[in-house]
C-alpha cells in the first residue's frame, strides 16, 4: 500500500494515541493533543477564509509559541507552505526575503508591530497581516475543517519554506516537501525517539533549522513539548526543573551561556536524559563541561537547512571502541555518522572519496530522503550545488574507517597564510579552553607577507583578565607556530550572532578586510 508520506500524518497520530495527554506548554498555556489538533483545524479554516490556497505561503515572524507550532501543521494541512522567518534580520533583509517568496498571509507577535509598520508598505504581497494575538483568535474562531482523507495529498508538494541564514551569503529560500519532512522525521525517530514519556524542550527558535526538524518527531511520538519563547539560560534551567524536561537542543553559544549562568546549580536537573548540540562546531571541552554540570550524555550533530536539518549525529557505534575518555570526547564532539536514510562522503574536486585518514580534507557530500528538493524560484543555484544527486555542503572535513565525519570548517571560513591551510574551527576551539574565555571566532585577516593569517575576536567572561601575551603563551601548547593568530581583539561585548547564536564570522572578517578596524558589536 502507499501511504502518501506528509507530517500531517504525525498530526493525527498525536490526536488518535495521546489526545487526553498534554502535548504543548507555552508560557501559562497548556493544550492536550486533542485540543493542539482542534486549534490545528480551525487556524486551517481561518486561513481559508483569507483566500490562501494549494501553494501560498504563509510565513510567521515570531518567537518560540504555541501559535507558531499550530502554523506548521495548519498550512500543510489546506496544502499551502508555512514559511518561519528569521526575527533577528532587519526590516531590509525581511523586506528581501518577503518580496521573493511572496506569502500571502503573515503572522507575527506584537513585540514586531513596528518592525511589520515598515514591512506593510515595502511588501504589498503580503495581503493579510495578522497578530497573534486577538487577532488571530478571532481567526481561529471562524469554524474547524473536518479531518482531511490522508490520501489526497501529493507527498511530493512543498510543506515548508525555509530562508537560509545568510551568514555567508544571500539567503536561499529551501523548499521541503511532505516527503522529505516526513522521511527526516522518520530518520530522527529511529535516531533519538523510542520512549513516549520524553519531555522536548525547545530551546532553539523554531524559524531555525536546528529548531524545526524536531516538532514533527516530538508530536508524531506523543511528547510533551515545552517552547520557550527565546532562549535565557535562568528561565531554561527552571523549565527543566518545572516540566521535567528530558532533552534539548544548543547551539554551542547557548550551552557556554547555560554553563556561565549563575542560576547553574540552583535547580534540579536530574530529569535530563540527553542534550544535543548543533549548528556550529563543538569542542570536547565543552562537552565535558555540560556532562559534568548535567546527569547526561552530549551529543553532536550536523547538517544544513538543505538537510531538513539533520544529517549526521555523533552518537555510540557498536563497530567502535573509544581508546580512553578523551577519545569518547573527542568522538562526540565530531559532526558523527549518517542517519538512517542519508549517505555522506567526503570528496576531493573531482567527487572521489578522499582517505579516511582524519588528515585529509575533503568537502562533505551528502544524498538521501532529507536532502531538499531545491531552492525556492532559483533552478540555476540548485543545479550548482548538486553532483549526480548529491548536494554539495560548502563544509571541508575529514573522516575515518567508521564513517565519523569531522567538520574542518567552511570552505570560506579556510585560512591560507603562506601555503598553508589553517582551520578557524581548530584555532577556536583552542582559543575556547582557556578558562577566561566567554566566547571567541577566529577569521581571516590580510598581511603582506603571507597573503592572509589568523586574527581572533575574544571575549572575555565578567570578572576575568586576558592578554595577547598570557593567551598566546596559552596556546602554544595548543597549536602549532602557524596557526597562531597574528591578531587579536579583547572585549567584553557579545559577538554578532544569527538568530540562534551562530556567530556571523562576515561580519568580523570586514573588520580588516573592509580597510578599517572596528570594535567588537553585538
Amino acid at each position: 500500500m502507499h501511504v502518501p508520506l506528509t507530517p500531517i500524518r504525525a498530526l493525527y497520530r498525536a490526536v488518535d494515541l495521546y489526545a487526553k495527554k498534554t502535548g504543548v506548554v507555552c508560557g501559562n498555556r497548556r493544550f492536550t493533543y486533542a485540543e493542539f489538533g482542534e486549534r490545528v483545524e480551525r487556524l486551517a479554516f481561518g486561513l481559508l477564509s483569507e483566500g490562501v490556497v494549494p501553494g501560498d505561503r504563509v510565513a510567521y515572524l515570531s518567537f518560540n509559541t504555541h501559535q507558531l507550532l499550530e502554523g506548521y501543521y495548519a498550512a500543510p494541512l489546506i496544502r499551502a507552505i508555512v514559511m518561519p522567518l528569521n526575527v533577528r534580520l532587519a526590516a531590509a533583509e525581511l523586506t528581501g526575503i518577503l518580496n521573493h517568496a511572496e506569502p500571502r498571509v503573515l503572522v507575527y507577535e506584537a513585540e514586531f508591530a513596528p518592525l511589520v509598520g515598515q514591512l506593510r508598505q515595502a511588501c504589498p504581497s503580503v495581503q493579510r497581516w495578522v497578530e497573534s494575538g486577538e487577532p488571530y483568535e478571532e481567526l481561529v474562531a471562524r469554524g474547524r475543517i473536518q479531518r482531511p482523507d490522508i490520501f489526497t495529498f501529493d507527498e511530493r508538494e512543498i510543506a515548508e519554506l525555509f530562508y537560509t541564514s545568510g551568514s555567508t551569503g544571500t539567503p536561499k529560500g529551501v523548499a521541503l516537501s511532505h516527503r522529505t519532512l516526513y522521511l527526516h522525521m522518520l530518520g530522527l525517530s529511529a535516531t533519538f525517539y523510542n520512549d513516549e514519556t520524553a519531555v522536548e524542550l525547545h530551546t532553539i527558535p523554531l524559524f531555525h533549522a536546528n529548531g524545526w526538524g524536531l516538532p514533527q518527531c516530538a508530536t508524531f511520538h506523543g511528547l510533551k513539548q515545552v517552547m520557550v519563547r527565546r532562549f535565557d539560560p535562568a528561565q531554561v534551567l527552571r523549565l527543566i526543573q518545572e516540566e521535567r524536561a528530558t532533552s534539548m537542543t544548543m547551539v554551542p553559544t547557548m550551552a557556554n551561556a547555560l554553563l556561565n549562568s549563575a542560576e547553574l546549580g540552583k535547580w534540579d536537573v536530574s530529569s535530563l536524559r540527553q542534550i544535543h548540540l548543533g549548528g556550529a562546531a563543538s569542542s570536547p571541552e565543552l562537552l565535558a563541561r555540560l556532562e559534568a554540570a548535567f546527569p547526561c550524555p552530549a551529543f553532536c550533530g550536523y547538517g544544513l537547512t538543505e538537510t531538513s536539518p539533520v544529517a549526521t549525529f555523533s552518537r555510540d557505534k557498536s563497530t567502535m571502541q573509544f581508546a580512553d575518555e578523551e577519545d569518547r570526547l573527542r568522538h562526540r564532539a565530531m559532526a558523527g555518522w549518517p542517519l538512517p536514510g542519508c549517505e555522506v562522503r567526503v570528496v576531493d574536486l573531482q567527487m572521489n572519496d578522499v582517505p579516511r585518514d582524519m588528515q585529509t580534507f575533503g568537502e562533505v557530500v551528502m544524498r538521501g530522503d532529507n536532502v531538499m528538493d531545491g531552492y525556492y524560484k532559483e533552478p540555476q543555484a540548485t543545479a550548482a550545488v548538486m553532483t549526480n544527486g548529491w548536494l554539495h555542503s560548502g563544509d571541508i572535513a575529514v573522516w575515518d574507517e567508521e564513517n565519523y565525519i569531522h567538520i574542518v570548517d567552511r570552505q570560506k571560513d579556510i585560512i591560507i597564510s603562506g601555503g598553508e591551510n589553517i582551520s578557524s574551527i581548530e584555532v577556536e576551539r583552542a582559543i575556547a579552553a582557556h578558562p577566561a574565555v566567554l566566547e571567541c571566532a577566529v577569521v581571516s585577516a590580510p598581511d603582506p607577507q603571507w597573503g592572509e593569517v589568523p586574527a581572533a575576536f575574544v571575549v572575555v567572561k565578567p570578572g576575568h583578565t586576558l592578554d595577547q601575551a598570557a593567551l598566546c603563551d596559552f596556546l602554544q601548547q595548543r597549536i602549532a607556530k602557524f596557526k597562531m593568530p597574528r591578531r587579536f581583539q579583547f572585549g567584553d561585548t557579545a559577538l554578532p550572532k544569527t538568530g540562534t547564536g551562530k556567530i556571523i564570522k562576515r561580519e568580523l572578517r570586514e573588520t580588516f578586510w573592509g580597510g578599517k578596524e572596528k570594535r567588537i558589536q553585538g
